[in-house]
């Protein structure tokens, strides 16, 4: 085969891209080792920033998303029985919605289908090839079948344990990593949400989050041990120990139910600089990892997107390669403030096993502050609804 941009990982960021660059007239091929089926059954994010949601629209399809997301101009911050609001509304004029990145994917899939666009998945040994020469190409094995496509460029959209990244050379690339020591225990319940709006507790007992996908879908994270296994909190414990890290208030209207999934999430920090090798460009979790925290793991993907795709379009409209030779210091300008933000919010509302009571203090009056400081609960506000592009 022979296309324009070979887009490794069928994910969010990668269909994405595809999308916006079809619209453009630009032709891609997207390779994806798992399943349709499977890449749907992922649960992820859901909250969409001002960016993404304005990039969905240029994408063309933004219709269901405006139709059935839950705008949200505001979140709730917890410590013990003490709260408060977060206006974004107010502080910046614009507001976050939350749209699951299953039901994203959805549309995108469903856009790319009805354009005929070419996806191959169950793709295995990919390799990309030349990357730093004129003519890249990219081989893959199929059912045992070798095959490849040569293109003009790779957008490696594949993941932190994807081959994109790893095709960069060592003597290129420099890695920058900070491992959290705990983890998020998540469940989805067929639960209506506890709050119109998010609430972020940070508690004796450690962190806990009350998040939601739609009316009668609810999404609940607690701090865990590392070495915690999800086998090992049954459903009725989960909400006993959520119920003691929120406020009484909102542990008393909480509705239950049996969980739907239930997994644990480790939480690092990490990038990977620069995100261009070449005619390769790496696109979200294949160059950055945010703690969840901050909300902005599909968010500083659908980032990189945007400077990748409107570069491309500008090298294929006008022949000027600045777009893209500029990519990655762009990216990364803003990949590292939100990595920035991530840290501070997994950094406030977290207890750390090493925190002394000088620490455990120091953490109150941050919270506190944030409280009484309008300009403070101003730049939370301006990250969470994401910086502009």
């Amino acid at each position: 085969m022979r296309t324009q941009v070979c887009i490794i990982g069928g994910g969010p960021s990668g269909l994405l891209l595809s999308q916006l660059l079809h619209k453009k007239g630009i032709d891609s091929v997207v390779l994806e080792r798992k399943t349709k089926d499977y890449v749907l059954g992922r649960i992820r994010a859901g909250i969409l920033e001002t960016g993404m949601v304005e990039l969905m629209r240029e994408a063309g399809v933004g219709e269901r998303m405006d139709r059935e997301c839950i705008v949200h101009d505001g979140t709730v911050i917890s410590y013990g029985d003490e709260e408060f609001r977060i206006d974004f509304t107010e502080l910046t004029g614009s507001h976050v919605v939350v749209y699951g990145q299953t039901e994203v994917t959805r549309d995108l899939y469903e856009a790319r289908e009805k354009a005929e666009g070419k996806i191959v998945f169950n793709v295995e040994n990919v390799q990309i090839k030349d990357a730093d020469s004129d003519a890249p190409y990219v081989t893959y094995e199929v059912d045992g079948t070798e095959a490849r496509i040569d293109c003009d460029f790779v957008a490696g959209c594949d993941g932190f344990h994807g081959v994109s990244r790893q095709t960069m050379p060592l003597s290129v690339r420099k890695e920058y990593e900070k491992l959290y020591p705990f983890g998020w225990l998540g469940i989805l319940s067929e639960t209506p949400p506890v709050h119109d709006e998010l609430i972020y507790a940070s508690s004796e007992r450690g962190f806990a989050l009350c998040s939601q996908r739609n009316a009668n879908l609810s999404r609940y994270y607690i701090q865990c041990s590392l070495s915690d296994s999800p086998d090992d909190w049954t459903d009725a414990a989960f909400w006993e120990e959520l119920k003691r890290r929120i406020p009484t208030e909102a542990a008393e209207r909480l509705v239950t139910g049996p969980s739907i999934e239930k997994s644990i999430a480790p939480l690092r920090s990490f990038v990977t600089e620069p995100m261009r090798w070449g005619r390769l460009f790496l696109c979200g979790d294949a160059a950055h990892i945010v703690p969840p925290t901050g909300a902005k793991g599909l968010n500083t993907a659908a980032s990189d997107i945007h400077y990748l795709y409107n570069g491309l379009v500008q090298y294929y409209q006008t022949g000027d390669s600045e777009g893209i030779d500029t990519y990655s210091e762009k990216a990364l300008a803003r990949i590292w403030k939100a990595e920035r933000f991530s840290w501070w919010m997994t950094t406030l509302l977290h207890r750390f096993p090493d925190q002394n009571e000088f620490d455990l203090k120091i953490q109150l009056a941050d919270i506190e502050f944030l409280r009484s400081n309008r300009d403070a609960q101003s730049v939370l506000a301006q990250n969470y609804i994401g910086l502009p592009y």
